[in-house]
Parts: C-alpha cells; sequence; structure tokens
C-alpha cells in the first residue's frame, strides 16, 4: 500500500512549478498590455495639448494671414513634441491637426493625431 502512495506522489511532481509559471506569464503579459494602453493615451493627451496650444497661438495671428498663423502654430506644436500634419485658416479661425509618436511597446510605433480650432468668441 505505501508503494502505491509513493508512486502516485512521483506523478505530481513539477505541476506546482508549471502553474507558477504560467500564473507568471499571465501577469507579465497583462503589465505589458496595460502599460501599452498606458503609453496610446498618454500620447493621444500630448497630441491634444498640442493642438489645443498651437490653435491658440495661430489665432492670435489669425488677422495677419494663414501664412503667420500657421508659422505660429507650427512653432507652439514643435514645442510640445508633436508635428504639425495640417493648418487652415478659416474666417478668424484656425484649424490645427497634429501627430505624435507612440511607442506602447519595444518596435511598435504608431501614431496618435489630435486636432483642434480657436478663434473669437461669437456671441
Amino acid at each position: 500500500m505505501q508503494r502505491r502512495l509513493l508512486r502516485a506522489r512521483d506523478g505530481d511532481r513539477g505541476a506546482a512549478s508549471i502553474f507558477v509559471l504560467a500564473v507568471g506569464l499571465v501577469l507579465v503579459a497583462g503589465g505589458l498590455g496595460g502599460a501599452a494602453v498606458g503609453a496610446a493615451r498618454n500620447g493621444r493627451h500630448e497630441a491634444r495639448t498640442a493642438a489645443d496650444l498651437g490653435a491658440l497661438a495661430g489665432a492670435l495671428r489669425a488677422i495677419e494671414g494663414q501664412e503667420a498663423a500657421c508659422l505660429r502654430a507650427a512653432e507652439l506644436v514643435a514645442a510640445n513634441g508633436a508635428r504639425l500634419t495640417a493648418c487652415r485658416l478659416e474666417g478668424l479661425d484656425v484649424v490645427v491637426q497634429t501627430e505624435t509618436v507612440v511607442t506602447p511597446m519595444p518596435h511598435l510605433t504608431t501614431y496618435a493625431s489630435a486636432a483642434a480650432r480657436a478663434g473669437p468668441i461669437r456671441g
């Protein structure tokens, strides 16, 4: 009877190690996924902030024309770490589109974009 119990235990050796390894891998994968989502959200916020500030800066120069407004918007967008992808003047409103580089995981690069409009207050 004692021999049968020992043989049954021998068959289970190492199962707990594999289980702990599997749980650890699931936790690491979850952490990587969470970090990727966080990086994407951060990139989106950076693009949105750069677009807002660029549009406001361009609106200050809107009376001088599209070239002056978009040049000033581009300066502020670049100062905020983004790239100006489009800028146009619609009346006295400046519409700005920006893009930032997002690297949520090593060797994985994507882009976050945003747009903003700024102009005079209309009553």
